[in-house]
């Protein structure tokens, strides 16, 4: 792909973990998942190397970049078959987060241990009756002296079993309105009350989901993100970049299945010519190579606007890009398996179970529907329905 846009440190970025990222590869991540286990070894190796932190400040250990930089690393991992789904939670959401509107403690605690790797964080925001509808999240946190208690349930929070902590997104009463207002706290993995059950998901990913159950779990002061005040803007700071590292995540996953059917159009050959030559093969896979360019191209907008500090800018771009990635994503992938024929539902080539895959693009964190009403209303004015 085409990278002119790009400064010569974000080429070399990308090249270098290409080359990681090709060391492990798809194989690697199959084995992962079949063994039930994670990708530990991918994890350390691109954490050593400063990957993981890019987007975190020097002064805890991060490389002092920002999401322009961590979105070319899961890219760059997702379009050699290994992509790391927990790079989307814990530097990109948590520890933005942190270093946004953390504490002096809190940065000192996680930064430097997130940006090594040492740490992972989960975040958990779903509900099993809000979906898309952040007002209706019920967890709540209510003060006991000095403490918080915080009862609620989450569902399909990623990687909790890895995870140190979990960020939670629980709501917390206005003294002055009496209305419920976000707020985000760190709650550690062994808190009493915090329970954890893995959900079934025909989904193959090394990531588990999980359902969370917290039983008046019982937190420090400290264990509040930022200002109670400010819990909207924190918590969109946070989510903006989860957008645009599902871009990331989705333009990875479309490369990798279209470098494998362009290969395969290349070489496969049942009458005279390799079935590349024919129209009806070369176009879709054409098309799905323009729509996954497209789509980067939104993503880096976002990406900049929000290391340019405009969150507003951002926000917009962020859903566009999370948007077109899912789309060029599911298209790349099936495109890619419709030009492998029955080769494209073999576990030798390693398709057909990106079928699955690609669809996380679309459905999370927020659905292709929701991105469309969130453009409708925010960008065109239209009235809203809800």
């Amino acid at each position: 792909m085409s990278t002119v846009l790009e400064t010569e440190e974000h080429q070399a970025l990308r090249a270098a973990v290409a080359t990681l990222g090709r060391r492990y590869g798809r194989d690697y991540m199959t084995s992962v998942v079949r063994d039930g286990s994670h990708p530990r070894e991918l994890w350390a190796e691109a954490a050593k190397l400063g990957y993981l932190g890019v987007n975190l400040p020097e002064e805890y250990g991060g490389g002092g970049s920002g999401m322009a930089e961590l979105s070319i690393v899961l890219e760059e991992l997702g379009a050699a078959g290994s992509p790391l789904l927990m790079m989307v939670v814990s530097p990109a959401i948590c520890g933005t987060v942190i270093a946004r509107f953390g504490t002096d403690t809190q940065k000192r605690q996680w930064l430097p241990r997130l940006a090594d790797g040492s740490l992972t964080m989960a975040f958990g925001i779903t509900e099993p009756d809000a979906g898309s509808n952040s007002h209706r999240i019920t967890t709540t946190a209510r003060k006991d002296g000095e403490d918080w208690l915080l009862t609620g349930r989450k569902v399909f929070v990623s990687g909790v079993d890895i995870a140190d902590a979990t960020l939670v997104v629980g709501r917390t009463e206005d003294a002055r309105s009496g209305r419920l207002k976000p707020c985000l706290f760190i709650v550690p993995r062994d808190a009493p009350g915090f329970g954890r059950s893995q959900i079934d998901m025909e989904l193959q990913a090394p990531e588990k989901q999980f359902e969370l159950v917290l039983d008046d779990v019982r937190l420090p002061a400290d264990a509040l993100v930022g200002d109670e005040d400010a819990g909207l803007l924190q918590l969109f700071a946070g989510l903006n970049p989860e957008r645009i590292m599902t871009a990331a995540f989705g333009i990875g996953m479309g490369r990798y299945a279209l470098a494998r059917a362009v290969e395969y159009a290349k070489t496969r050959q049942v009458w005279k010519e390799p079935i590349g030559s024919h129209q009806a093969i070369a176009h879709p896979l054409a098309q799905a190579h323009i729509e996954l360019e497209l789509a980067r191209l939104m993503m880096q907008k976002a990406a900049r606007l929000y290391d340019e500090g405009d969150d507003i800018g951002a926000g917009e771009a962020a859903n566009m890009a999370k948007y077109a990635a899912g789309e060029a994503c599911v298209k790349a992938v099936d495109q890619a398996v419709h030009t492998l024929g029955g080769n494209g539902l073999t576990r030798e080539y390693g398709l057909a179970s990106l079928i699955t895959a690609a669809r996380v693009a679309r459905i999370a964190p927020v659905s292709r529907e929701m991105i469309l009403n969130y453009v409708s209303h925010q960008s065109l004015g239209l009235p809203k329905s809800y």
